[in-house]
């Protein structure tokens, strides 16, 4: 595989690629994440671009001619409709958790990545979505919760793999999707995109 570009310094999306054997270099995408889409596909898929993108133009200008793959990515909870990004305060994040407490939500991941070989380039563009359902909680739990700050910089609220692991119910789908990044579709991708290069190339 092509040496690999991370468009973000999350540690949770620098751990899952580690994880499936991948040690990315780490240029943050310097982009305004204010989300200008109704629809949670749309939104995700066209932030996790602005980020690729952006780190594409400028590793082109540092590092002309290098072949590899620029993955950007982001991630929102959907709860009856609404996007819910990250809490703005304590408050907001005491809102979003009262709202999921006691139901099921989804969670999308919008990932772009970007194969960059010789002067050619090509994207691959998809969004994985997650439900999670989510115990009853007493507003006690959630103001507790809120308190640690683990909230603070997670879409939703809360982070399925930390403190507020004992309060999640279940989930259907990809549970790395959730943490930040589907990893194992990422995978499944790039294994596909290289197949059909080979094909194509053995005629």
């Amino acid at each position: 595989m092509l040496p690999i570009v991370l468009a973000s310094a999350s540690p949770r999306r620098i751990g899952l690629l580690r994880q499936i054997g991948l040690d990315p270099r780490v240029i943050p995408a310097d982009i305004d994440e204010h989300i200008q889409w109704d629809d949670p596909v749309q939104a995700v898929q066209g932030l996790a671009c602005r980020k690729a993108r952006d780190v594409g133009e400028r590793s082109a200008k540092d590092t002309p001619g290098q072949d590899m793959w620029i993955l950007g990515a982001d991630t929102v909870v959907v709860y009856k409709g609404q996007i819910l990004g990250k809490p703005v305060d304590k408050k907001d994040a005491v809102r979003m958790l009262d709202a999921l407490q006691g139901d099921t939500h989804s969670v999308y991941t919008g990932v772009c990545m970007i194969e960059k070989k010789g002067k050619h380039s090509r994207e691959i563009i998809f969004a994985e979505e997650t439900k999670v359902s989510i115990y009853e909680m007493e507003m006690w739990e959630i103001e507790g919760y809120v308190d640690t700050l683990e909230p603070m910089d997670k879409a939703g609220a809360y982070a399925i793999q930390g403190i507020f692991a004992k309060y999640i119910r279940g989930i259907c789908g990809d549970y790395n999707n959730v943490v930040g990044l589907p990893v194992s579709r990422i995978y499944q991708e790039v294994l596909k995109n290289a197949m059909d290069r080979k094909t194509v190339e053995d005629g």
